[in-house]
């Protein structure tokens, strides 16, 4: 390369001109900091309810972490309530603490049922310990609500036609078959509870409910069946499905309740009374048909 007034020619021969040279000091350096992106997709596994992705790392996880926060760093006051929430109350208004209790496939779901249609097994607890759910509870009685109601109304709108008399549709059928089996699932497992802390024989909440949810079942085909207009033989499926879903209840904790004592024998017969009760009450409610 030939160097002359400032200029510089290059020796290559194909070169038709000539560039000026760069005269001066060098321009500094641009330097660029560190991205901290994050690859995308996350390279984690999947869940097993919903089948997408998980948060990055660095996302706020308050609803996805089992302990209630990412971290307390940049957060401010509200990271005395993620430490509450760890181990106290608050973390029962989170996502993250009924997850668990809804992740079921539907094969799980189906012999949980099943389980329910033969009492005298006695293997649900044992079959539920370690995963017991809500989520076929939560459907066998809304399930049975929106049964048993429709049922009812039906059976009553024949009647009414078959006597020629004018029929109207009650509204309050739906709300009182809501209030009776949302109530009885939820709050006859809760007194149970009690008791059994009482008599040092404690069961889990869940499990309670998850059994007593569970034990709901029969009495959807039995509404179904009671669309036969004889009266007679509408108390025997009332009275074969509350024997079946009292017997699935009592059979199902007796070997937990025996270790209360003597008076193991009372707890187990009040439950299959209230069982049974139960059964009268749909069929006296929902299926006596005055025209």
């Amino acid at each position: 390369m030939m160097s002359g007034g400032g200029y510089s020619a290059l020796d290559y021969p194909r070169a038709s001109g000539s560039v000026p040279a760069a005269t001066g000091t060098d321009p500094p350096a641009i330097r660029f900091a560190d991205s901290n992106l994050q690859t995308f997709p996350p390279s984690e596994a999947r869940g097993k309810i919903s089948g997408a992705y998980r948060p990055p790392t660095d996302a706020d996880d308050t609803f996805s972490s089992k302990g209630g926060g990412a971290g307390s760093g940049g957060r401010g006051g509200s990271a005395g309530l993620d430490d509450a929430a760890q181990g106290g109350w608050f973390r029962m208004f989170s996502v993250a603490a009924y997850k668990p209790y809804f992740d079921v496939d539907t094969s799980d779901v189906v012999e949980r049922i099943w389980e329910s249609v033969f009492p005298f097994r006695g293997t649900f607890t044992e079959k539920t310990s370690e995963n017991p759910d809500l989520y076929g509870p939560f459907w066998t009685c809304t399930t049975l609500i929106f049964v048993a109601a429709s049922i009812a109304t039906f059976v009553t709108y024949l009647s009414h036609k078959w006597h020629k008399k004018e029929w109207n549709y009650d509204i309050n059928l739906v709300t009182w078959s809501a209030g009776l089996f949302y109530g009885y699932v939820t709050f006859v497992p809760l007194l149970l509870y009690v008791i059994l802390k009482y008599f040092s024989a404690p069961a889990g909440l869940v499990q309670l409910w998850c059994l007593y949810g569970y034990s709901l079942f029969i009495f959807i085909p039995a509404s179904l069946l009671s669309i036969v207009p004889i009266e007679i033989f509408r108390w025997v499926i009332a009275g074969v499905a509350g024997f079946m879903s009292a017997t699935f209840v009592a059979v199902n904790l007796r070997a937990h309740i025996v270790n209360s004592g003597e008076r193991w024998f009372l707890i187990v017969a009040g439950i299959f009374l209230l069982q049974l009760g139960l059964a009268v009450l749909l069929k006296l409610y929902f299926f006596t048909i005055t025209v």
